[in-house]
């Protein structure tokens, strides 16, 4: 059974994980193109922060604190001095269970509570397999030109149909 201590500081590290995902996070939904697929495009949601290599820590505290996904490394060869990584959630599983809930209690405070609101419909589409269809794969394409203020991009005239 947790103590108060454990409480109180699982409450402050709520409150930071909260404040640093408002600046440092990101909710999107990628779409690749992968002529493996029905559409030509495969499509994922994820959750990601991005931190440089002075900072990997940080990311190891939102794996442990969240219990899943994964750090990744972008190596960098251009003219910054060190990599880039990457702590991302692609489970839909993960997003459902874990990620969508904390924040749905947990609220964020800046815009990117509308990225998120957004994500979470994009997260249930895909989660109901409704991307495989047409018209599915059009409200993906309509709820990522909203996240992150993207336009929407042409995903070829033959996709769309």
């Amino acid at each position: 059974m947790p103590t108060a201590d454990n409480q109180q500081e699982r409450l402050r590290l709520t409150g930071w994980i909260v404040g640093f995902t408002d600046g440092e996070g990101c909710f999107s939904i990628s779409i690749i193109k992968n002529n493996t697929t029905k559409f030509g495009y495969q499509v994922f949601p994820e959750f990601v922060i991005t931190q440089s290599e002075k900072s990997k820590e940080v990311l190891k505290t939102f794996q442990k604190f969240f219990k899943c996904g994964n750090i990744y490394i972008n190596r960098r060869y251009d003219n910054h001095k060190e990599h880039l990584y990457r702590y991302c959630v692609r489970s839909v599983k993960d997003l459902k269970g874990i990620i969508i809930p904390f924040f749905n209690k947990h609220k964020l405070q800046t815009g990117k509570k509308y990225d998120f609101q957004h994500f979470m419909k994009g997260v249930e589409l895909i989660s109901k397999q409704k991307h495989l269809t047409q018209s599915g794969f059009r409200q993906i394409l309509k709820i990522k030109s909203q996240i992150n203020r993207k336009i929407l991009r042409d995903y070829t005239s033959e996709t769309l149909k």
